[in-house]
């Protein structure tokens, strides 16, 4: 008996001691980070909000972590091909992930391809800037205000279109959403990216879009685009005399874009923090909100647990719109 406590005693103890040396590597690991260069993946090409937000942040991140931070663009198949080289990398604080709104797109629409979880695969940090979504019309559709628009698209059910950077684009799912909620029917057109829709848009090609203000906004400026609502919370200082969709009489439809940093699962509390840390300080930054500004984008922080809940109902609420429309990418 006193020979098996003794076995069991040396056991508990190498276990014990084991899981102190885990511990202990993790805490070494953190208080180490950074030591090298930190890369951040973004599912872009060049020049889009996503990647402009990359920028801005590897710029201050540099400076508060004080290691170089580079920005590596990996575009493709709607920024799965980004999410999958994260997922499967080390979770060491060197490679993260550069994710926007579409992120939480993923699993409704490539289900059958994708070899991660697009919530569980990763530990969401903070988001880092947010742009409201806003209907525009273009010369072709006539109409000043959202009555006016709701009003045109039901004389006319299925043949009014409005434009999107790609089927399963947060672009198309706000268009969809719209329809179920004014119970209209528009007809889809899905383009490759923001830039060609917009200049369908100002060519006459194409009635409205669904838009990130940032994508539109120039051009809202010089009046060749008109924007007759905003799906945020308050109405955009940059565009003060738009109303949002709640004002306007569509009850319920928010649709803001957000930017946000995610690193692989188990990446260790200590680097987590570091990374928080410098996500605060880049949207404190008077610089960060006057350049996010002039793109028509806002400085924000949604961080760690909050952030994860929103990546969980996005998710939820994207599978089942997709569902509804009978959508897959695969």
């Amino acid at each position: 008996m006193t020979n098996r406590l003794t076995s069991f005693t040396r056991r508990a103890a190498v276990v014990v001691s084991l899981g102190a040396l885990a511990l202990a590597a993790q805490g070494a690991l953190a208080q180490a980070w950074p030591a090298k260069t930190i890369r951040i993946v973004v599912g872009f090409a060049a020049g889009g909000p996503t990647d402009v937000v990359a920028r801005a942040f590897a710029e201050h991140a540099s400076r508060a972590l004080g290691q170089p931070v580079i920005v590596e663009n990996k575009p493709g198949a709607n920024t799965v091909l980004a999410a999958e080289v994260v997922a499967s990398s080390a979770p060491d604080g060197y490679t993260l992930l550069l994710g926007a709104t579409n992120h939480t797109m993923i699993p409704a629409l490539y289900s059958a391809r994708v070899k991660f979880d697009a919530v569980r695969s990763f530990t969401p940090v903070c988001t880092l800037a947010e742009s409201p979504t806003v209907l525009v019309v273009g010369p072709a559709m006539k109409v000043t205000n959202l009555a006016g628009f709701v009003q045109a698209v039901q004389a006319a059910p299925g043949k009014r279109t409005f434009g999107s950077p790609g089927p399963g684009s947060s672009g198309h799912f706000a268009g969809e959403r719209f329809a179920r909620l004014t119970r209209t029917s528009m007809n889809h057109i899905p383009y490759k990216g923001a830039a060609p829709a917009v200049t369908d848009l100002l060519g006459g090609q194409l009635d409205s879009s669904f838009a990130t203000l940032g994508s539109v906004l120039t051009h809202v400026q010089s009046g060749k685009l008109t924007a007759l609502a905003v799906a945020s919370a308050q109405r955009s200082p940059l565009l003060p005399s738009v109303p949002t969709f709640e004002e306007a009489g569509v009850k319920g439809f928010r649709d803001d874009a957000w930017y946000g940093l995610l690193a692989p699962a188990g990446t260790p509390p200590g680097v987590l923090e570091a990374l928080e840390k410098a996500a605060r300080g880049f949207t404190q930054s008077p610089a960060t909100v006057e350049k996010l500004g002039g793109l028509g984008l806002n400085a924000q922080n949604v961080c760690a647990a909050a952030f994860s809940n929103q990546l969980q109902r996005e998710v939820q609420a994207n599978s089942q719109l997709a569902k509804e429309l009978n959508l897959k990418l695969d």
